[in-house]
């Protein structure tokens, strides 16, 4: 199908691109990979009045060091994201699943930023970034409307529902903030029925391993619940204890704990806590080498 008829701008600046929202009102809509917005587009299921293309604005791409934090604009792709030292350093977990994200010519025009915005619950970025306890900086008007200003959300706060996240109206993800992680394990393990599918159910998991006994780690679920999750169970289970195939399946059986997955023609609500638990186990022993 072709789309309706809209009027599109292309932002030069943040600040621009906020007044284009608030001029656009309700039927404005942000364009940033569009990899999800596009297909949408065409079987008009949106028809909004306005696009606002962020990828005119220079300053939300890239990836810098911050003192104990790596941040990373929420233009940047996936491409760039996956092939950046930084991040290979400091931040393996983002960059072990955003390998996974559909396939090549998606990662090179889909965005970390937008990928997290979109908040669809088996998209492969959220959990990572709920397990590294990122921080969103997402920008809006100011309260005497004069000019720009910012907050922070934390990932636990980040994701409210469903395709919903803290980003109000007028407002855009501009940053994503990651505390280090140097020197923590990582993997991505992800079950999916054809490849550069959807999860059915995926696990993210990095881990610091001292002298063979794990001292901490960081896990969440894709696809077990409207959100995120956070395996916590699995993490308190694991910290103190060496780094072993029993020690590390005995504490991933708890993986399903504290989730509420759906049923769907894809897979039941009891294979998904199956598959939880299994690819917790085999993404922490990857994690831990």
């Amino acid at each position: 199908m072709i789309p309706a008829q809209f009027d599109y701008v292309r932002p030069t600046t943040v600040d621009e691109a906020l007044q284009a929202l608030r001029d656009g009102g309700d039927d404005a809509k942000i364009l940033a990979g569009g990899q999800s917005l596009l297909p949408v587009l065409r079987l008009r299921m949106a028809d909004p009045s306005l696009i606002i293309d962020l990828n005119g604005i220079a300053e939300l791409k890239g990836v810098r060091e911050e003192g104990d934090r790596i941040v990373v604009g929420a233009m940047t792709s996936h491409y760039d994201v996956t092939r950046d030292d930084t991040l290979r350093q400091h931040v393996a977990l983002i960059q072990e699943a955003t390998k996974t994200v559909a396939d090549p010519q998606v990662r090179h025009k889909g965005t970390l930023g937008g990928a997290l915005a979109h908040a669809d619950p088996a998209g492969d970025l959220a959990a990572p970034a709920l397990a590294l306890e990122a921080e969103f900086v997402i920008a809006g008007a100011s309260r005497d409307g004069s000019g720009t200003s910012t907050r922070t959300v934390a990932a636990a706060d980040f994701f409210e529902d469903y395709f919903t996240t803290a980003i109000g109206d007028a407002e855009l993800l501009t940053e994503i903030r990651f505390p280090k992680y140097t020197g923590w394990g990582a993997r991505y393990e992800k079950f999916n029925r054809v490849a550069q599918a959807w999860s059915i159910v995926a696990v993210a998991a990095t881990v610091k391993v001292d002298g063979g006994t794990i001292s901490d780690a960081r896990i969440g679920l894709t696809n077990m619940a409207g959100t995120p999750v956070r395996a916590r169970a699995v993490e308190s289970a694991l910290v103190g204890q060496s780094a072993t195939e029993e020690n590390v399946r005995k504490a991933a059986q708890a993986a399903a704990e504290g989730t509420s997955p759906t049923a769907d023609a894809d897979a039941g609500s009891d294979y998904r806590e199956h598959l939880a638990r299994v690819l917790t186990g085999r993404a922490v022993l990857a994690a831990a080498g």
